[in-house]
């Protein structure tokens, strides 16, 4: 997870209203939770196990970063319009929406974003032809963040 991921999951537990969250994903892990504990173990052991995994975030961060860099040089792109989870197919297994190459019209589904449980489908904003995907299936996004880039057809 990068330390851009972490800081807009921080932001998405701060606005909902969940109480505390524990995700583990291989060696990565992160628990997030809201009001203070008794227990002074647990105030001492989370700064203790999340000190490696930010480190180890803001380094792929960097790489993000020059990735993102490089995909603002491109003309036309389809923005994320909220928070959420990107998915590029509607169920898994299944067939992606759009694929680099494929020509979309307006109002035409190119992916999912899920948030609070809800699948929005986001759309086409304007014919054209997908000549980059810009996010991972799966990722989470935020506001702004270009998912698709694209050229007028």
């Amino acid at each position: 997870m990068t330390n851009k991921e972490i800081k807009e999951l921080m932001r998405f537990f701060d606005n909902s209203d969940i109480s505390k969250v524990k995700i583990k994903d291989g060696e990565f892990s992160i628990e997030l939770q809201k009001g203070f504990e008794n227990s002074l173990t647990n105030a001492v052991s989370a700064p203790i196990q999340s000190t490696p995994v930010i480190a180890q975030a803001t380094a792929e961060a960097s790489q993000e970063s020059t990735e993102i860099v490089e995909n603002k040089n491109d003309d036309l792109t389809i923005d994320s319009p909220m928070v959420g989870t990107f998915y590029i197919a509607p169920s898994p297994g299944s067939e992606p929406f759009v694929k680099v190459g494929t020509v979309v019209r307006k109002g035409q589904t190119i992916a999912i974003i899920e948030a609070m449980k809800i699948m929005n489908e986001i759309e086409a904003e304007f014919d054209c032809r997908i000549t980059k995907v810009l996010s991972s299936d799966g990722q989470p996004v935020e506001f702004g963040l270009p998912l698709f880039a694209v050229e007028k057809v």
